[in-house]
């Protein structure tokens, strides 16, 4: 059996979790490969709202087996937190939420000098989410850092201060914040002892046997493609491979096991934070996209900017993550447009290109738009592909086109029943 891989193609946002949602009772595991509590699926149904920042997004499905994978960075402050949510709405975790070993951990000093570095930036603030994430990867990297492993070994409190204590030199370089470091500890300490009385597995075994017994694996992603930090628009990126490449380090997983790669794409742009952004829309469009979509961060309630639909920088994620198939979410929001522009180019000076720059910053880079018609109607009563407007079956048409990738999912609402699905098929 093979790894199907589910992520976002732009800069996060494009709805993930209501489709993990779906597509989850097709699959033996849920695995999530990346990111940390900067990440906000969110789910409807059952007139309910949820929003998961660390559980996998199976976690709605019964029986659904979910593992947070070894490349996912875990607050247990904010894990708790939403381990005890789901209890009170009635899904249980027990047996169904496993963590693996080597998921580094985030401590309160992370979070303390991702607040204090942010700050002192001041206009060049890079839109961190404060969650601790960029810390906590850095001391990964430098081979610093906690795992979730080492909460059984009988010095962790001794690494815990150790690691502390470099923090909090750190932090002196700085200028003073305002955070109470006594109470968060007194919390993360807590909340330690939920995570510890979670199943802990060898992911990278775990997982490959359960590939060698036949089980279906569906890999969520966080963030989205344009945040990888190699990939991405950088430095505005996260800490971690949001790609597909991500998969492979995250999961322990070897790249031969990759099987569909499912790309989503909201049917236009947004951007939390700061960045380059070609489409951006700042006057009234941008405005209706933002009103009608509840363009608002999961995590942070953030606005989201919000532009046109941007076919250079997503066939540039279809390539780097070699998507299979293609799902197009919140195109209701666009309901009542009269007309939709899509950037097919750029102008970079006086030279035209369809690649992706390597600097995609506003001031010199100019997006050329082609202009579709709305289709000017609701379509919440719509369950087949068939029977779409046709000026809205010919912008996914045209998108279809302009990636080479087939259009399987469309979603007509955050609902989990408006979701219309069709074969995949081949695209010229």
């Amino acid at each position: 059996m093979s790894v199907d891989v589910i992520l976002g193609l732009q800069w996060g946002d494009e709805g993930k979790g209501k489709i993990v949602d779906f597509l989850a009772p097709n699959y033996d595991i849920v695995a999530r490969f990346q990111g940390g509590p900067n990440a906000g699926h969110t789910l409807k149904f059952d007139n309910q709202k949820f929003v998961l920042h660390t559980v996998p997004s199976g976690i709605f499905r019964d029986n659904q087996l979910n593992i947070i994978g070894n490349g996912v960075v875990i607050d247990p402050i904010t894990l708790a937190r939403e381990i005890k949510g789901l209890e009170q709405v009635n899904v249980h975790v027990e047996g169904r939420l496993l963590v693996a070993k080597k998921a580094h951990l985030i401590l309160p000093t992370h979070r303390f000098l991702d607040a204090a570095s942010e700050n002192a930036k001041g206009v060049a603030k890079i839109g961190s989410t404060l969650k601790g994430i960029g810390p906590t990867y850095m001391d990964k990297t430098g081979r610093n850092g906690l795992r979730v492993g080492d909460l059984n070994a009988p010095d962790f409190l001794e690494k815990y201060n150790s690691l502390k204590q470099k923090h909090l030199k750190l932090l002196s370089i700085y200028p003073t914040i305002d955070f109470d470091l006594a109470t968060e500890e007194e919390k993360w300490l807590r909340d330690v002892q939920l995570l510890k009385s979670l199943p802990q597995v060898d992911c990278e075994y775990y997982l490959n046997e359960a590939l060698k017994q036949g089980k279906r694996i569906l890999a969520e992603g966080a963030q989205g493609s344009m945040l990888d930090i190699d990939y991405g628009t950088y430095p505005f990126v996260t800490s971690s491979n949001t790609i597909t490449a991500g998969v492979c380090i995250g999961l322990g997983v070897p790249p031969s096991k990759i099987g569909e790669v499912i790309g989503i794409s909201k049917a236009y742009c947004t951007r939390v934070g700061s960045g380059p952004f070609p489409t951006e829309l700042n006057g009234e469009i941008g405005e209706f996209l933002r009103r009608e979509g509840a363009e608002f961060g999961a995590t942070t309630g953030r606005p989201r900017r919000c532009g046109w639909l941007d076919l250079p920088q997503l066939r540039y994620t279809c390539m780097v993550n070699g998507v299979t198939q293609l799902v197009v979410t919140k195109i209701d929001v666009m309901d009542k447009l009269e007309q939709i522009g899509v950037a097919t180019a750029y102008r970079v000076g006086s030279d035209t290109t369809d690649l992706l720059p390597y600097d995609i910053t506003a001031d010199n880079l100019e997006p050329i738009y082609e202009h579709h018609p709305g289709w000017q109607q609701p379509l919440d009563d719509i369950t087949d592909f068939d029977h779409f407007p046709a000026p809205l079956k010919t912008y996914l048409e045209k998108i279809e086109e302009g990636l080479g990738v087939p259009i399987t999912m469309v979603s007509t609402g955050p609902e989990r029943r408006k979701l219309i699905t069709r074969e995949k098929a081949e695209v010229a």
